[in-house]
């Protein structure tokens, strides 16, 4: 059960820095930010929009409890993700500027899949 949570809190942590990073930009509107958007050729408006998402998102995965809603969260953070991916292919971007969010990917289904196997652990403890 000790291995489960590091491993877990390992993959979450680091999820929640890289959204963090990802999000305040987004939400304050920098000019780094703001160039992004208007190469991928999403409107202004929306990029505070979802850096505020992506804050509830991680609050939602670090609050203890709220199971189902972690579940969406989950969904939500893989959504931006994946959304990113598809605009900088569908932009033209190379590789270079696209595959880090490989990154992502991988922290997000850590921490879901180590969120479940420490549900299953837990469940297991009172099981007994």
């Amino acid at each position: 059960m000790k291995k489960i949570k590091i491993i877990y809190w390992i993959f979450t942590g680091l999820l929640s820095v890289l959204m963090t990073i990802g999000s305040v930009p987004d939400i304050i509107m920098v000019p780094e930010a703001r160039t992004l958007f208007q190469h991928l050729g999403y409107p202004m408006y929306l990029l505070p929009f979802i850096g505020v998402a992506k804050i509830l998102g991680i609050i939602a995965i670090l609050v203890p409890g709220f199971n189902r809603l972690k579940e969406w969260a989950y969904a939500g953070l893989f959504f931006d993700i994946t959304g990113a991916l598809y605009s900088h292919i569908a932009t033209g971007d190379p590789a270079s500027v696209w595959a880090p969010l490989v990154i992502g990917y991988i922290l997000i289904f850590g921490s879901y899949i180590y969120h479940h196997k420490k549900l299953k652990a837990v469940a297991m403890t009172y099981a007994v």
